[in-house]
């Protein structure tokens, strides 16, 4: 029998997220989870997390709590799993080995899953007997085994894996994604459900799971996309048996590429979630970069919230075609969310990233200048890991500040003059205002001495910050105030 697809539409939209707890989260794997999340909110649906924890040499609890800390660091909740519980749990593949064997059980007595004895090398001479590839594979060979054959295997002492008697015809689906997919007959042989050691594989469990947590919309990687057929056999087994009654529809999402468009490996440091988070990357910035990763809200516009997101997402819209981490573009678009933060919302996030720099908690007269000085960085950063190189000289006293090579290097010799210069105009400001700086600043050195603002001023910038690039010059000064200032250029004009 062929089983029918589900229809479910709206709120009966059921999609999953279900990582293995192994190292970092992947940019990818979080590209998957927030596709799922959109998709689940657009259609006032569910989303459920479960975690696939059976393999117990690679799983790890580390792995795990940092899953939960990408998800809740992004905000990207769930309705039913992990941490939040429901009516199919345990939501833990490594607690659900009674749920297993009870539907290996029902799969046994319907004769959809048979008891397969065959070793590798065994099936690799069988191939070539028959003239084919050693390393074709299955040949299905065991289905019709009797009693007797049977129990001469385990006379020998072997333990029988058991594999899924699949159907003998074609399988097709209409991916969501990438359109009507067929998989010919005899490309997927009868495979192994569950290992001779009694363990049942991914290939089995993900399923099951999926069937028994009522999941309608299998949204995943395009690297799974061999191991659809498999997954439909077992799910028109499982309608057979009444454990579910239709097969989900499947979505597979396109790769994401790195440098020399070659996948995104683990061993690439952008596709870790957490260098990004620590470069600075704002929650906001970072969810709205992966959206761009194979969707894309409207033409010629990248920026947009996560509500926007939601409201506009549809699964049939993702690109099937492989997108590229795209590091300066991810920046960019980091720092487009980073100016449409409130001040004060802005000022709260810089402060993780000024550890070291301001105290924690920070004084009185730490918090006036982060007050004063976050505006004038809001409209420069991409992240807010820049806040110490750009703000690092205003909380550094005037004899410990250092002036860097790149920034020493644009001193011209007559730059002891200008700073002097700029002296004598400053000590002569009462109202030590931007406004009062800037004008006499102006009078004595572009008036007066006739230089280009970026001469004249390009030496008192070294002189404040330090840096040959710094938040704008004559705002830096008021905030600093006027002692820091005139010891700050005299130091430098005495050098």
């Amino acid at each position: 029998m062929t089983a029918p697809f589900t229809t479910a539409t709206g709120s009966d939209v059921r999609v999953r997220f279900c990582p293995s707890p192994t190292g970092t989260p992947h940019v990818g794997l979080i590209r998957t989870a927030l596709f799922n999340w959109a998709y689940a909110r657009h259609t006032g649906g569910k989303l459920v997390f479960r975690i696939e924890d059976t393999d117990a040499a690679r799983d790890s609890e580390e792995s795990y709590e940092q899953i939960l800390d990408a998800l809740r660091w992004l905000r990207l909740d769930w309705d039913e799993g992990v941490e939040v519980g429901g009516p199919h749990g345990p939501y833990r593949q490594s607690e659900r080995s009674d749920v297993y064997e009870d539907v290996i059980a029902k799969l046994r007595a319907s004769g959809h899953v048979y008891e397969s004895y065959v070793t590798p090398e065994e099936m690799e001479a069988r191939n070539r007997a028959a003239g084919r590839d050693p390393k074709q594979g299955y040949d299905n060979h065991e289905r019709d085994l009797t009693a007797a054959e049977r129990q001469a295997f385990r006379d020998e002492g072997r333990q029988p894996a058991l594999r899924l008697r699949v159907p003998d015809r074609d399988l097709s689906f209409d991916d969501l994604v990438r359109g009507e997919i067929t998989f010919k007959q005899g490309t997927f042989p009868d495979f192994v459900v569950v290992r001779p050691n009694g363990k049942p594989l991914y290939t089995f469990t993900n399923p099951v799971d999926d069937a028994l947590m009522g999941i309608t919309h299998v949204l995943r990687g395009e690297d799974l996309l061999s191991s659809t057929p498999r997954q439909i056999a077992l799910y028109e087994a499982l309608v057979e048996v009444g454990i579910t009654d239709s097969v989900p529809v499947f979505g597979h999402l396109p790769y994401v590429m790195g440098e020399g468009n070659k996948k995104l490996s683990k061993r690439d440091p952008e596709s870790n979630l957490f260098h990004h988070r620590a470069a600075g990357m704002v929650p906001e910035g970072l969810l709205n970069y992966l959206a761009l990763l194979g969707w894309s809200i409207g033409p010629d516009r990248d920026v947009f919230s996560s509500d926007e997101m939601v409201a506009a997402f549809d699964v049939v819209d993702v690109n099937p075609n492989p997108a590229r981490f795209d590091h300066k573009k991810a920046e960019a678009i980091n720092g487009d969310h980073i100016r449409l933060l409130d001040a004060d919302d802005f000022r709260a996030r810089l402060l993780p990233y000024l550890s070291g720099v301001v105290s924690t908690p920070p004084t009185a007269e730490q918090e006036r200048v982060l007050t004063a000085a976050a505006p004038l960085v809001q409209e420069r950063m991409q992240l807010l890991g820049e806040a110490p190189g750009m703000l690092g000289f205003l909380f550094t006293a005037d004899d410990e500040l250092v002036v860097e090579d790149d920034a020493a290097a644009t001193l011209k010799d007559d730059a002891g003059d200008v700073l002097r210069a700029g002296v004598t105009a400053l000590e002569g400001v009462d109202d030590w205002t931007t406004a009062s700086i800037e004008a006499a600043l102006r009078e004595a050195l572009i008036d007066g001495m006739g230089l280009k603002p970026r001469v004249a001023f390009g030496p008192l910038r070294v002189a404040v910050s330090g840096r040959r690039i710094s938040p704008p010059l004559f705002e830096s000064m008021e905030i600093l105030g006027k002692d820091s200032t005139l010891a700050r250029l005299r130091r430098l004009a005495d050098r």
